[in-house]
């Protein structure tokens, strides 16, 4: 009986050495992703900094000329809305110019 005992405790033995080296192993490539991401998250951040540093000013919006009398308050309301819009960079020099003519009707 001695003799079967030495044979299960060898494969016990290498059970665990093989379940310790892949613990091991698992760690390390948990680490190196979780590594691996964080600089891919910091390069993101570095990247949209840069980007933010070299956008241009927006451009100075020209002072808006006193309504006419024939516009509605309507039309008036949408004038400011658009130079906002235009004051904030969300609307371009071009489509500001041609939302302008479509509520000024020339």
């Amino acid at each position: 009986m001695l003799r079967r005992r030495r044979p299960l405790m060898r494969a016990a033995a290498t059970t665990a050495v093989v379940a310790g080296t892949a613990s091991a192993v698992s760690g390390r490539v948990n680490r190196g992703q979780q590594e691996a991401a964080q600089q891919a998250a910091d390069a993101q951040a570095q990247e949209e900094q840069q980007a933010m540093a070299a956008a241009p000013p927006p451009a100075p919006v020209e002072a808006a000329a006193p309504p006419a009398a024939g516009l509605s308050p309507e039309a008036v309301q949408e004038l400011k809305d658009l130079a906002g819009l235009h004051e904030q960079g969300i609307l371009t020099d071009d489509e500001f110019a041609a939302e302008k003519k479509k509520i000024l009707g020339s």
